[in-house]
Parts: C-alpha cells; sequence; structure tokens
C-alpha cells in the first residue's frame, strides 16, 4: 500500500470507510462471551477525539475481566491515562488489578524493531501473553490496540494486511484469543482504514453490541 499524498484525499477516503463502516447492519446482535458469541478479532472505525471511545473499551475490558481473560491495553500514554480513568469511575481498582496481573496497560513499542512495525515480532509477542495467561490461570487473553501506535512513527502500512491476516489466522487457532483492534480515521491514511474493514470478520460497536462484518474478505 502506498501512502495517502494529500490531506483532502485521505479525509475523502476516510469519509467513505466511515460511511460504509456505518452502513452495516446485517447480522447484528449482543453477546459477551468471546469463544461461541461473537466474532473475536473486531475491528473499531471511528472519527473525532479518542477519548471518545474509552468509555465503551473501558466497560468491554470490564466486562472481558469479569470472565476471567487478562486483557491488554496498548496505546499512547495519554491514552493509557485516559483507559485508567475510565476503568477507575467503572468501579474497578485498576492498580490492583495491574499487580494482579489481570490487566496490562501499556505505551510501549518494544515490538518495533528500529522504529519499524515487524508483523512477525508482533505475533510472536501476542502468542507469548496468550500463552502466559493460560498458564496464570486466565481463561484467555483479549487485547485491544491502537493501529497507529502500534505501527509507530515511521507510519508505514504496507504490511498491515500481512498483520491482520496473520493475526485472524492465529485467532482462529486459538479460540481463548480476541480482540479490537482500533482504526483511527483522522489519522490512518485511506488504504489502511479500507484494509482493515475488509479484514475483520466483527465490528465493534459498544462494550455490549457488535456486528458480523459482510464486508470481512477471508484469505
Amino acid at each position: 500500500m502506498r501512502p495517502v499524498s494529500t490531506s483532502g484525499s485521505r479525509t475523502r477516503t476516510a469519509l467513505v470507510v466511515v460511511r460504509s463502516w456505518a452502513s452495516i447492519r446485517p447480522g447484528s446482535f449482543q453477546g459477551r462471551d468471546c469463544v461461541n458469541v461473537i466474532p473475536r478479532h473486531q475491528c473499531l472505525i471511528y472519527r473525532g477525539s479518542p477519548s471518545r471511545q474509552l468509555a465503551s473499551l473501558a466497560l468491554h475490558i470490564r466486562r472481558r475481566l469479569a470472565d476471567n481473560y487478562r486483557c491488554l491495553y496498548l496505546n499512547s500514554p495519554p491514552m493509557v491515562d485516559g483507559i485508567r480513568a475510565y476503568l477507575t469511575s467503572s468501579g474497578l481498582d485498576v492498580s490492583e488489578a495491574v499487580v494482579e496481573g489481570r490487566l496490562i496497560l501499556s505505551s510501549g513499542q518494544e515490538h518495533l524493531i528500529n522504529d519499524a512495525f515487524d508483523p512477525l515480532h508482533m505475533l510472536s509477542l501476542l502468542k507469548e501473553a496468550h500463552d502466559q495467561a493460560l498458564k496464570d490461570g486466565y481463561a484467555g487473553l483479549f487485547a485491544t490496540g491502537d493501529m497507529a501506535w502500534e505501527f509507530g512513527p515511521a507510519g508505514d502500512y504496507t504490511k498491515l494486511e500481512t498483520y491482520e491476516r496473520a493475526l485472524e489466522g492465529f485467532i482462529q487457532a486459538h479460540p481463548t484469543m480476541c480482540g479490537v483492534c482500533q482504526y483511527h480515521a483522522d489519522v490512518l491514511p485511506g488504504e489502511a482504514l479500507q484494509t482493515g474493514l475488509v479484514l475483520h470478520p466483527g465490528i465493534f460497536e459498544s462494550e455490549s453490541l457488535s456486528r458480523v462484518n459482510p464486508r470481512y474478505a477471508p484469505a
């Protein structure tokens, strides 16, 4: 994928993708069972301030914690502070959950190699975190991260499709793994948004509502 050359082009493409995402209606359903009810690999595509998504994500994390999933949240330092605040306001003792290992809030970018995103390295870290969660007695691992933050300062999304397809394969092979990939339409190139839209079997709407993605294009 080549980056969009102008901000105007990015805005037009983002609008098309977001409107396409918003028009998805078939297959809507509610549920919280990571294994049996909702697609376990979901995307959240949105415009506007990222902080507007924190309330739903915080409540979704609370649901996963209640189901005995270890939860991993990966984003920039301000967003990590934000999710911590929303989790606290929801009634969770965040410090206790972190100390116990139930909750991991991270702005680290150790998964980058020379500031560049490496899909295989990222997947190996997720596999390690998933396997460790099971060894520690959890039902599984729930992970959610911001794609712009995950891909790092280089902003090179040429490996996005490779990563998302490999991640879907990993999730399919491990029923105890689930997650939400966050796509901020105001930041990401239009082609990255289009890739995200077609490579996730599920669409995240809120803490209790997800949609089957009719535009999902399996490998």
